[in-house]
């Protein structure tokens, strides 16, 4: 009996295939615990032609980590162009961040894996994608104030700290809840936003001029 015919990839659908399978291995295990080895194996390819398609480990988890990165930002970029008002702005952020999360978790284990090395390469590929979520939340608190107010050093540095302050809290509850589970994506998005909501408010809202007693106009 003749063994069954293997179809030849193409270099270009071969990679994606390696995609594929280290984007799950990756996700499901973490970055450290995955080896090459298992990559090649799990793809049915040596472990050498792995190396010729991505040089090394890190470049390979980059790539899947771009997939991800890309259609996080993607998504949530899309949610902010789409509102009318600074406000509307951040809370469309914040609500196609966790739909995203909800509906692509893999890219969550990818992008936020806690097992990544500290320094290198890909740390600062993770470092891009944060900094574009916290542009996004700082582009909206800004857009509040008086242009005043924006153009003013120390104000944009309270903004970027406030922001960042955000984008943990935003962090530390999705692992909370893919942990969990004890919500709903919409319902972890309003809870961010009405807990947010009310500072930032206050943060960006017109400073009133103080009434002295005796003031006609109190």
């Amino acid at each position: 009996m003749s063994s069954p015919t293997r179809t030849r990839l193409s270099r270009e659908d071969r990679m994606e295939q390696t995609l594929d399978t280290a984007h799950s291995l990756f996700a499901e295990r973490g970055y450290a615990a995955v080896t090459m080895d298992e990559i090649a194996t799990a793809v049915g390819v040596t472990k050498p032609l792995i190396y010729n398609y991505f040089g090394n480990k890190e470049s390979l988890y980059i790539a899947c980590m771009e997939r991800s990165g890309d259609a996080l930002v993607e998504a949530i970029s899309t949610a902010v162009a789409g509102s009318e008002d600074p406000s509307g702005a951040f809370e469309s952020g914040v609500r196609a961040f966790f739909s995203f999360l909800d509906t692509d978790r893999a890219a969550w284990a990818v992008l936020f894996d806690e097992t990544l090395p500290h320094g290198g390469e890909v740390i600062e590929r993770v470092s891009v994608y944060r900094r574009q979520l916290l542009d996004f939340v700082s582009a909206s608190t800004l857009a509040r104030m008086p242009e005043k107010a924006r153009r003013s050093k120390a104000v944009r540095s309270e903004v970027e700290a406030v922001s960042t302050a955000i984008i943990g809290a935003a962090e530390s509850l999705a692992r909370w809840w893919l942990a969990t589970e004890s919500m709903s994506a919409s319902d972890v998005a309003e809870l961010l936003i009405s807990t947010v909501e009310p500072g930032l408010l206050a943060r960006t809202a017109p400073s009133q001029p103080a009434v002295t007693e005796g003031d006609p106009s109190a």
